[in-house]
């Protein structure tokens, strides 16, 4: 590392715009890999006559839930998470919306990862081909 304070911090920038990048790249490196998983899950389902239905988003409040004319699957039976019948994965919680319970709201898709709710409590996480094929375990109307 350089003595010189403005060199230092031209270094440091650099190292971490270094970290910034390897992080985005391993995390679209991930979402590639699931979205196969993901491809994969939807033509199963479909094949299996899995039934869709509209995915509902909660408020982060956490008091209703929001419609958002999106068809698909629940993931997890908390339904927090889901895939539509296109292949895009969503995250089911979103800001509050006024008057949310009674329009639709714009849910947009995010990119998927391979662990399902990393980052939270323990037992709370798990490897998205698990939890996929746990769902193609489900009885009619993912319920159960």
């Amino acid at each position: 590392m350089a003595e010189d304070p403005a060199q230092r911090r031209a270094e440091l920038t650099e190292l971490a715009n270094y970290h910034v990048d390897a992080q985005r790249r391993r995390g679209e490196e991930e979402s590639a890999k699931a979205r196969v998983l993901i491809e994969r899950f939807v033509a199963q389902a479909t094949e299996a006559g899995l039934p869709t239905e509209e995915l509902t988003a909660r408020p982060w409040s956490g008091r209703s839930r929001y419609r958002t004319g999106i068809r698909g699957w629940y993931l997890l039976r908390d339904r927090s998470v889901g895939v539509g019948t296109d292949g895009s994965y969503y995250v089911l919680l979103v800001p509050t919306v006024p008057f949310g319970r009674w329009r639709t709201v714009e849910l947009a898709p995010t990119p998927p990862p391979l662990q399902v709710g990393k980052g939270a409590r323990d037992g709370e996480s798990a490897a998205l081909d698990e939890v996929l094929a746990t769902r193609l375990q489900w009885p009619a109307g993912g319920e159960g």
